[in-house]
């Protein structure tokens, strides 16, 4: 088995530290100098184990002051879930009411906007062709705690009453129960989550810090024909939220 990298090793000393009470919320940590010292290591690699601890929640750094054990934060449940679809209301909001928080959203729709090749190959269209581009951003009792970004190809919707996602008489519905209304069947979806860092926006937007360890997931509903008719990718701090999936069993 290879040996384990020394700034993970550090990691894990730092973190023993914290749950053995050697350090409690708040406090501030000795120099990356002392600490290397006592571990036996550079300062680098212990600036390492604290860039990846303060990317986790474990450590917050204030600038010009240091580095400080983070004060413990209750992460909000976040459920993924295609039973979680409902003709009225939004699955975000309720999920926020179960854990006794006000769940709301802002957005902003562009419509008409050329698809990326990215997203064109997950919408199964051509580079360039046009989608219907609209920006989240999901908030707990007015706290940013999700982003997401979403993509429909504009031919689908064009000229019908659901367009807009965020605009008309079904609006905040839902894709699956925006579909239903133009007289498309949304049959599933498939999500794929995946760790990295945030980006300098996205940490802005959600309030951590800058390469925090967020949820990247790739999510795109089909229709029961096959065709892809939504793909958005969704953004969830670590440190923050923790996803839930609920799998159906059909009986």
């Amino acid at each position: 088995m290879p040996e384990q990298p020394p700034y993970l090793r550090i990691a894990d000393e730092l973190r023993r530290r914290i749950a053995e009470h050697v350090w409690e919320p708040g406090d501030r940590l000795p120099s990356r100098a002392q600490i290397g010292q006592e571990c036996g290591v550079g300062e680098n690699v212990v600036r390492r184990a604290q860039e990846l601890l303060i990317s986790q929640g474990v450590l917050e750094g204030r600038a010009g002051s240091g580095t400080y054990v983070a004060e413990p934060r209750h992460r909000v449940r976040v459920v993924r879930s295609s039973a979680r679809e409902q003709p009225n209301g939004s699955p975000f909001r309720a999920d926020m009411k179960a854990v006794g928080r006000q769940g709301d959203w802002e957005s902003r729709t562009d419509a008409k906007v050329p698809a990326p090749d990215d997203i064109a190959a997950r919408l199964g269209i051509a580079e360039g062709e046009l989608c219907v581009r609209t920006t989240y951003e999901f908030l707990a009792d007015g706290r940013p705690i999700q982003l997401s970004t979403s993509w429909e190809p504009y031919d689908l919707t064009a000229g019908t009453l659901v367009v807009l996602p965020e605009g008309g008489p079904h609006a905040g519905a839902g894709v699956v129960n925006r579909m239903a209304a133009i007289g498309v069947t949304v049959s599933h979806a498939v999500e794929q989550p995946e760790p990295r860092q945030a980006t300098a926006e996205e940490a802005s937007l959600l309030g951590i810090q800058k390469a925090a360890l967020v949820t990247h997931i790739r999510r795109t509903y089909y229709s029961d024909q096959g065709r892809p008719v939504e793909t958005a990718d969704i953004v969830v701090p670590a440190a923050h939220c923790e996803i839930v999936y609920e799998i159906p069993i059909n009986r």
